[in-house]
């Protein structure tokens, strides 16, 4: 369960700490090319704060449950992106943009939170 959970919550990290570090420090201009066209649409500290939140929420899959500090906060940080997504799966639709990515992060962010919480009821 452990190594699942590890594995898991690497990925997740990975593609969290990335697309974070991209809305918290790229030019706006930039990641509406990319195709993040929802920036053009909202204020830009709404954008910088999704990103540091995804950056946190990705440390925080990692760091508690690696450091055996408060392994608490591994699900917990799993459950917080859960959140962040659903509220992206919503404006995504809304603007008809494609919507499939972001359940997918969605899903294995809950996953995650389940597994997190099956290995520290353990």
């Amino acid at each position: 369960m452990f190594i699942a959970l590890i594995i898991l919550n690497a990925l997740l990290a990975l593609v969290f700490i990335g697309s974070g570090g991209m809305k918290a420090v790229s030019p706006i201009p930039r990641l509406s090319e990319r195709g993040m066209t929802f920036v053009d649409r909202y204020p830009t500290a709404f954008t910088r704060f999704i990103g540091i939140v995804e950056v946190l929420g990705g440390i925080g899959l990692i760091l508690p449950v690696v450091t055996g500090v408060a392994p608490i906060l591994t699900p917990i940080a799993a459950v917080g992106l859960a959140i962040i997504m659903i509220g992206a799966i919503v404006i995504h639709v809304r603007h008809s943009e494609p919507v499939i990515p972001v359940v997918v992060l969605t899903l294995l962010s809950l996953a995650s939170a389940v597994l997190g919480f099956v290995y520290v009821a353990a």
